[in-house]
């Protein structure tokens, strides 16, 4: 399994450049974020101080979770918001996906097809503490125990659970404190945060169909003498499906040349040496250009 990434062309360059955002999770598109109904009897004290394990596994068997039919008049998320208030200032979420080439994904987070696709190793000490979503039908229903009566800081892991309706995401996040961060900037909710993360993270690139070529003869650019591949998603011939045109193999390109095809000359056509001039010679006489180029 590798982890991907779906980004604009700007935030690929912050990552290429050693930055990626820990972002809060209020300021996530789904707003059940990590807030469960609780069950709070009158008996409990309402204002909860947690202790969150930000690396740990979900517990087995789940700790507090009521049935999906449970009813009472102490279920509600008041308690859950004011948890998650407190955990907007504290933690910053990193979320990556199992899922490759996906149309919605895309779509959503890739500018749609302008931006890129950033593949990660997941075996990297980076992302120790991966969490993997859990996608329900129904939403969780935790007892104020699962947090109060916890020898051990709760992990926060348990709190990763998602509607059925994302799962084509197939969403994996690493959490972080937010005090391991470094503010960089006043965002319109939330301050941004980020860590600093090393380029040998980075297994490959996929540009998206529609990335300008200026934008991708940038990314070549910044990658050219880095061990990165880079491809480019072109639409394929059959089915709802993209191919991996391939640019730049995992080496830099001074062992290993990069790649002129039909459809990524463009990236080395205004070179003057001798990738310049078999790029222009590919676009004007290779008998497939005037077809891979077209404009869907």
């Amino acid at each position: 399994m590798h982890l991907h990434k779906y980004v604009t062309i700007d935030i690929l360059k912050e990552i290429v450049g050693g930055s990626i955002r820990f972002t809060q999770p209020g300021a996530f598109n789904d707003p059940f974020e990590l807030v469960p109904e609780l069950h709070v009897p009158e008996t409990e004290n309402k204002n909860l101080n947690i202790n969150f394990d930000l690396k740990a596994p979900r517990r087995n068997p789940p700790v507090g979770e009521l049935p999906d039919n449970f009813r009472s008049e102490f279920c509600s998320d008041l308690n859950s918001r004011e948890i998650l208030q407190e955990l907007n200032n504290s933690i910053g979420i990193l979320c990556l996906s199992q899922a490759y080439n996906s149309l919605l994904m895309w779509s959503h987070y890739a500018d749609e097809y302008k931006g890129a696709i950033i593949t990660f190793n997941k075996d990297h000490d980076f992302f120790k503490g991966l969490i993997e979503i859990d996608y329900r039908e129904k939403r969780p229903i935790k007892d104020v125990s699962a947090y109060i009566d916890s020898a051990e800081p709760v992990p926060i892991s348990e709190m990763c659970v998602k509607p059925k309706d994302w799962q084509y995401e197939s969403e994996v996040r690493i959490i972080r404190n937010l005090r391991d961060c470094v503010k960089v900037a006043d965002g319109e909710k939330y301050p941004i945060y980020v860590m600093s993360i090393p380029i040998e993270c980075i297994k490959s690139i996929t540009l998206g169909e529609r990335t300008p070529v200026i934008q991708q003869r940038e990314i070549y650019e910044l990658i050219k003498d880095s061990d990165i591949s880079l491809f480019l998603a072109a639409v394929a011939n059959w089915q709802y499906q993209f191919r991996d045109e391939i640019i730049k193999y995992e080496k830099p390109v001074s062992e290993k040349p990069p790649v002129i095809s039909p459809r990524t000359a463009h990236i080395f056509s205004e070179l003057d040496n001798n990738l310049g001039e078999l790029a222009r010679w590919t676009l004007m006489n290779h008998q497939y250009s005037e077809m891979v180029n077209k404009t869907l």
